[in-house]
């Protein structure tokens, strides 16, 4: 039963949803059967859950049911209740999660029930409860939705003539366009990385007309999508993206650490986009951002910092020269990457930073001393050694060291469009050693060359390599 869904749930809890399980299970509410408690009680002892010969269905039925002949039926049947019962607990635990919706529903138990007074008074705690929450994000428009929606059942059922239709429409107005907009942004974002996939926006045009007016701008949930979808749309209006900084800024901690975390990538992908468009001063506005989702943790995810984040913030201060940052960067945050990826990622970006700063000798140390397990990473340090090495007049360890590559990039499977890149990068810098330095006529082929052929990252320094050949 090792593939089971099962063991799939129980190999994800933590040591107190262990312990919370075990109460579930042993509660005549919630379970009565005695296998499903000794099921789980096997499966999470030890190491069982870890262990494939302690997971064969014949060794935990004879650990259940000692002393009666296997039963496939009968052990399927233990599975099938023990997961349904797992599955309750967790539907129990993410509900009360939100304590708004619970309390909500809880209205609704007495509203159908005719008990008058306790939803009266409960429904005025859940109201009291709501203004109390830490977000403002969808979620809690949501919510806000449904508490008028209660009311209103409750109040057209006693037959009062004055009823809350209005607050239920103008809490429906907002839930929607809030969910309209953050779906649009979101289905933005994915269609930009796979370009072939178009999606049909369907009432969106409405909702921009309805929140331009500035009515709905005044709720976080509304304004920080709106803003975002505009600067993704409307990429040489600036002010949508300064706007949309703005209520990061300001109203960041009003949204889940997940939600935030989505928003700023929203912006700073923005920020790439636009610096490699040709506006500069977009990278210091994305070293802005990175800093900011560090401080605030942000950029964190279970204490985790994803190596992909990490190296994208190196390589961003460097095109800065924030270097006393970056070392200190590394220092600070080297720890939050996970174990299995942290010494290639850290000794990658103190490579970069000590190329950067020209110190050529520790960089070529660092680069030299390990193969990357990124493939991308690797062929980067490559790259920053070809370079090393053409800077340091090293040209018979370039010529070796360009053919190693070479077949580095035969051997593995990279992407067409960073093959190409590499390829050409290499070609281009094997021509350039070979080149005439007093021969006007062939250095003026090699830059058209350079300047023709794509996809070349480093055609910068190409030409200004062979612009330094006089």
């Amino acid at each position: 039963m090792k593939k089971s869904l099962l063991v799939r749930i129980l190999r994800t809890c933590s040591k107190k949803e262990v312990r919370d399980l075990r109460k579930w299970l042993h509660s005549p509410a919630h379970n009565q059967r005695q296998d499903v408690v000794d099921l789980y009680e096997y499966l999470v002892l030890d190491q069982h859950l870890h262990n494939d010969e302690q997971l064969e269905k014949a060794t935990v039925f004879q650990a259940i049911f000692p002393k009666t002949s296997y039963s496939d039926a009968r052990m399927r049947q233990t599975i099938y209740f023990t997961t349904k019962s797992v599955e309750a607990f967790f539907i129990y635990q993410e509900v009360q999660q939100d304590q708004v919706h619970a309390q909500t529903m809880l209205s609704s138990v007495y509203r159908k029930r005719k008990l008058d007074k306790p939803f009266q008074k409960n429904i005025r705690e859940t109201q009291k409860l709501q203004t109390q929450q830490e977000y403002r994000n969808g979620q809690y428009l949501r919510n806000e939705y449904f508490i008028q929606q209660e009311e209103y059942y409750y109040l057209s059922g006693v037959k009062r003539l004055e009823l809350n239709l209005q607050e239920m429409s103008d809490a429906l107005d907002v839930t929607y366009i809030a969910d309209k907009l953050r779906q649009s942004c979101l289905m933005l974002a994915h269609q930009a990385v796979y370009k072939k996939q178009a999606y049909r926006i369907g009432m969106l045009d409405h909702v921009l007309e309805a929140v331009k007016g500035g009515e709905f701008l005044e709720h976080p949930a509304i304004a920080i999508y709106y803003y975002s979808y505009m600067a993704q749309t409307e990429k040489e209006d600036e002010s949508h993206f300064l706007n949309l900084k703005q209520e990061i800024t300001q109203h960041g901690h009003l949204f889940p650490k997940s939600e935030i975390r989505d928003i700023y990538l929203l912006a700073i992908n923005y920020c790439v986009g636009r610096s490699n468009a040709g506006m500069p001063h977009y990278l210091r506005e994305l070293f802005e951002l990175y800093r900011l989702g560090l401080e605030t943790q942000v950029l964190m995810n279970e204490g985790i910092l994803s190596r992909y984040t990490f190296i994208n913030i190196v390589t961003n201060a460097t095109r800065l020269k924030e270097y006393d940052w970056i070392a200190s960067f590394i220092d600070t945050y080297k720890p939050y990457l996970e174990d299995k990826h942290r010494d290639n990622f850290v000794s990658y970006s103190q490579g970069r930073l000590h190329f950067e700063r020209k110190d050529y000798d520790q960089a070529l140390r660092l680069f030299g001393q390990v193969e990357y397990d990124d493939i991308l990473l690797n062929l980067n340090a490559k790259m920053m050694m070809i370079k090393m090495f053409y800077e340091q007049d090293n040209h018979d360890v370039l010529e070796s060291f360009l053919e190693s590559t070479r077949a580095y990039l035969g051997r593995k499977d990279v992407v067409g469009y960073h093959k190409a890149n590499y390829r050409n990068i290499i070609r281009l810098t094997k021509k350039l050693v070979k080149i005439n330095p007093y021969s006007r006529a062939q250095k003026q082929k090699l830059k058209v060359e350079i300047e023709k052929t794509n996809p070349l990252i480093e055609r910068k320094w190409l030409l200004e390599q062979l612009a330094i050949l006089g």
